[in-house]
């Protein structure tokens, strides 16, 4: 049930940015072992001069920042898996491996609000955390 927002450099087109987001989720699924149905990605478009990256980045206009709140609970060997699995994906979409930041929150079941406002400690989520 993680919570992803794909930051970029600038407005493509719907079908690449679906491509784009497609590759993320996917990425969650194949590390984290989510369902496929577990969906909850945005995808954010800023203006270049308003989402600065590193300057030595070969094509600035690609640089994209995914940020990743998840449940406490995954491994080393499961998150390893997501960051190269995020960049070998994204990487298919046309941005290159070192235009590509993630950032990883990890957050306790009971900080979560879902299924009418429960705790997500209470509630049977589905799937298992620890992977």
């Amino acid at each position: 049930m993680p919570s992803v927002l794909i930051e970029v450099r600038m407005q493509h087109e719907r079908e690449q940015e679906l491509r784009i987001m497609e590759a993320v989720h996917s990425a969650l699924r194949t590390a984290f072992q989510i369902p496929a149905n577990d969906r909850n990605l945005r995808l954010l478009v800023h203006e270049p001069h308003r989402f600065e990256c590193p300057p030595d980045r070969t094509k600035p206009d690609l640089y994209t920042h995914v940020s990743i709140d998840a449940f406490t609970g995954r491994s080393l060997d499961a998150k390893r898996k997501l960051y190269r699995c995020i960049v070998e994906n994204l990487e298919s979409t046309g941005i290159p491996r070192d235009h590509v930041k993630i950032l990883l929150r990890e957050i306790p079941l009971e900080n979560w609000g879902l299924s009418g406002g429960k705790p997500g400690s209470e509630i049977d989520l589905g799937f298992t955390v620890e992977v």
